[in-house]
């Protein structure tokens, strides 16, 4: 008989052992549910003039894309928040030792937390799940895919460095209610993502920083601000851009050993000069128009768009100089060449005479341009001397101008 009830006694303690055992059970102990409004709708304090110190800690995950021209910054971040609820509390050892549960968002009241300079909703669905522990601590995590505004600094671009600001505070609570904490410092947060990030579109990221703003004015708000520092890669544009710039202003300085008797350096300073234009317009794409000085790129652009054009104005000055002498050698020519009147235009004898003189003009003519220290015409001359002499003002000038730029590109 002892035995049996021995065996009885065992077995309920054991039942009573599972059933403790429950997460369930720990719910039903803090009547925890969602018809409970104790839980919901207010903060959880026992006394009101208490504020709930909520606990925020923000990871870099991934750089998705950073709109220069829109003055977007999206990124792909991890923010944990913690604060301490005073009506949840019980012994683990009453249950089997369970001291952390999770259980529905809905069921607890969250502070209302947000991101200041955010401009579109979260793209990425919210947890639905919160923990609780046994001491009262509430914990939420949320991946979130933030389109956030951040002001592009680009006059260095595309050697720039960014810097965008993801700013956490409440909706509408003040100091009164919820004070912010940042759980981690700058060199910890910089570590962090560091390690979990998993890409960085063109941009490397260099550091992050924590500051939080406490104030101690009962009617404003705590703010945490997190500031991501980046730089962009600018080895693309570099090979897309700056150096087929640089190729097109070589070609147009090359263009000054085709002769000038044609049109064909004229025609090709032109072609050069429309390629540049076309890639000035692909920048125009690319850089935002609120910029409030003019980038070093743009400087850049112009600045070899200038010299070009001032080679072709060159060029057609020095074609003009050129068609002057042959203008007069012309007439001249049409007044060497009256045709003699014979008194028998017809005769066999008078067409041969006029081939001769023709013939002999023609050899005195080739004799002439075969001499050493050819003699040219007053505006031939002056016309060689004119691309002479823009040709050494505009290397020296070029070459200027590119040293000038580069070092402030590549100065800190």
């Amino acid at each position: 008989m002892t035995g049996r009830l021995f065996f009885l006694l065992s077995l309920s303690g054991c039942v009573i052992c599972e059933r403790h055992c429950r997460y369930q059970d720990v719910l039903d102990y803090l009547n925890l549910s969602m018809t409970n409004e104790l839980y919901q709708m207010t903060r959880p304090v026992n006394n009101y003039k208490q504020p709930t110190k909520v606990y925020v800690e923000l990871v870099l995950y991934a750089i998705l894309d950073v709109v220069e021209k829109e003055q977007k910054f999206i990124p792909y971040v991890w923010m944990v928040m913690t604060w301490h609820n005073d009506f949840i509390s019980w012994d683990p050892r009453e249950f089997c030792g369970i001291n952390n549960i999770s259980l529905p968002a809905d069921y607890m009241w969250k502070p209302d937390l947000t991101i200041e300079e955010m401009t579109e909703r979260d793209r990425a669905p919210p947890s639905p799940y919160l923990s609780i522990n046994d001491k009262g601590a509430v914990e939420v995590q949320n991946d979130q895919v933030l389109v956030s505004t951040c002001r592009m600094h680009i006059y260095k671009f595309p050697f720039d460095i960014q810097s965008c600001n993801l700013s956490i505070k409440s909706v509408i609570h003040t100091i009164r209610d919820i004070r912010l904490y940042a759980v981690d410092n700058s060199s910890e947060a910089t570590e962090w993502s560091r390690e979990v990030m998993r890409t960085q579109y063109e941009w490397l990221f260099i550091n992050m920083t924590v500051t939080s703003h406490n104030t101690s004015d009962f009617t404003s708000q705590d703010v945490i601000i997190y500031t991501i520092n980046m730089k962009r890669r600018s080895i693309l544009y570099i090979v897309n851009f700056l150096l087929p710039v640089l190729f097109f202003l070589c070609l147009d300085l090359s263009s000054f050993l085709i002769s000038d008797d044609g049109g064909e350096k004229l025609s090709f300073k032109v072609t050069v000069l429309l390629a540049v234009t076309v890639l000035q317009l692909i920048l125009n794409e690319i850089l935002p128009a609120s910029s409030n000085r003019i980038p070093l790129i743009a400087v850049y652009c112009i600045g070899i768009f200038g010299f070009m054009m001032l080679s072709l104005l060159e060029t057609i000055l020095v074609m003009h100089l050129m068609q002057k002498d042959s203008k007069s050698d012309q007439s001249l020519s049409e007044d060497g060449h009256k045709p003699t009147n014979f008194h028998d235009d017809n005769s066999a004898l008078g067409k041969l005479s006029q081939e001769l003189r023709e013939m002999e003009r023609t050899l005195t003519r080739l004799l002439n341009n075969r001499k050493d220290g050819e003699k040219h015409g007053y505006w031939t001359q002056l016309a060689f001397r004119v691309n002479k002499g823009f040709f050494i003002f505009y290397v020296t000038l070029v070459s200027l101008f590119l040293v000038v730029l580069f070092s402030k590109w590549i100065m800190d």
